[in-house]
């Protein structure tokens, strides 16, 4: 029993001071893109009624939901992804507004993956969603907040996915395969996995030449001459139409200079079924996941009675900082400037000056005097702490910079005018 108490579940983890410290700079980085951008905080609730998230809605399968009762018998789910959270709060408060909306978020999500996966069950998200607008230049202002983010954050070498969801749902509907059908080939072809989706495909009955295009799916990916052998491939007015404005799209890119960080993949089928246009996924080394999901949804709102188009994005921040972990990449850390320590007799003076330094924006720890300078200054350099001042006489204070060692004597008189 005690050795449970002192163990998380499997698929959470503590994070220790310096990689919460880590944790939160990375996400303030990349909320001030957010906030350049135009876009406003927003919170919704960590669960929600089952239904908002419903495999209806064309979110995470049921198995992956964590489930619960509240005391009425409701069906309640912790969220496995924020999106129709905000799809269900766009349409409560802006029921009649339709003005486009910018909003973005940072928050936890939670999955119930299976165990041999070695996933995490938590992780935060952060995302925005540009609601009311669709057009190509949203498209590539959103992909463009993407690799702008993941710069601000630290990342110099990633790249953006772009596929349409658009190009495989017109050859699905030219194919005629029902729900599971189409759920199954969406998987394996997400997955690349050409022998099942072959074996499917030859289970299925539709023309050769459209089989012969699912099958090429998952080898569709790389540079823009992509989208021109795509559409060798089919007739389908669906399916063309999708690679013409995923080229417009490239075009909007090329204006902000962003090129360098797309490349393509039309067999780029996402497990979540509500994204209807564009699609996109960041990639990054030391990580084997994408770190950024995200693409156009037009339909989702709909659900919840109100009937626009959107766009939205969720970077994975656990992911992101394994990446950048592994890549060596420095980010600034949460540090204390001065360490003081004072004893009863000193305690006004010292106590006094802690409060000033804190008005002036200086991170002060303050103790009472129970170890020598020396054990002070080893519990100093051990947590980053910038210098000691170490109140042990009446009128005089000790001055330590723990970056040179270098030691001074001062006056606390002096100290305290130096400070007016």
């Amino acid at each position: 029993m005690i050795d449970r108490l002192l163990h998380t579940p499997e698929g959470v983890k503590d994070l220790n001071i310096k990689e919460t410290s880590k944790k939160i700079e990375i996400q303030n980085r990349i909320g001030s893109v957010f906030h350049r951008y135009g876009f406003r905080d927003i919170q919704t609730p960590t669960f929600e009624y089952y239904d908002v998230f419903n495999h209806e809605r064309g979110t995470v399968h049921i198995c992956e939901m964590y489930k619960f009762f509240d005391r009425d018998g409701n069906i309640l789910a912790l969220r496995p992804d924020i999106t129709p959270s905000i799809a269900r709060f766009v349409s409560t408060f802006y029921k009649n507004d339709y003005n486009p909306v910018r909003l973005c978020y940072i928050g936890n999500t939670f999955r119930n993956s299976e165990s041999y996966q070695g996933k995490l069950r938590e992780f935060t998200q952060a995302g925005v969603e540009l609601i009311g607008i669709n057009c190509e230049d949203t498209d590539a202002e959103v992909i463009s907040l993407i690799i702008n983010s993941l710069s601000v954050a630290g990342l110099e070498d990633f790249q953006i996915d772009l596929g349409q969801a658009g190009f495989f749902k017109g050859l699905i509907e030219e194919a005629g395969l029902d729900m599971n059908e189409e759920e199954e080939l969406r998987q394996l072809i997400d997955e690349k996995n050409f022998i099942a989706v072959e074996e499917l495909l030859n289970k299925c009955n539709m023309r050769d030449d459209l089989k012969q295009v699912f099958l090429d799916l998952p080898k569709l990916f790389g540079s823009i001459e992509v989208i021109e052998k795509a559409r060798k491939l089919t007739t389908n007015k669906k399916a063309l139409e999708s690679l013409d404005r995923l080229e417009k799209v490239y075009n909007i890119l090329c204006d902000y200079e962003a090129e360098k960080f797309v490349s393509f993949d039309l067999g780029l089928v996402s497990h979540l079924n509500y994204y209807t246009g564009i699609i996109f996924r960041g990639y990054t080394y030391g990580t084997g996941v994408p770190i950024v999901e995200g693409g156009r949804y037009d339909t989702l709102l709909g659900q919840f009675g109100k009937d626009v188009p959107a766009i939205g994005f969720a970077i994975v921040i656990d992911e992101l900082m394994l990446a950048i972990e592994r890549q060596q990449i420095e980010v600034d850390e949460f540090t204390i400037d001065t360490l003081i320590i004072y004893n009863e007799d000193t305690r006004k003076q010292a106590i006094m000056l802690s409060e000033e330094y804190r008005s002036q924006g200086m991170n002060v720890e303050i103790g009472l005097l129970k170890r020598s300078l020396e054990d002070n200054i080893i519990y100093g350099k051990k947590n980053g702490i910038g210098g000691i001042m170490y109140f042990n006489e009446i009128n005089k204070v000790t001055l330590v910079n723990l970056q040179t060692m270098e030691q001074n004597i001062v006056e606390i008189e002096d100290l305290i005018r130096g400070d007016e």
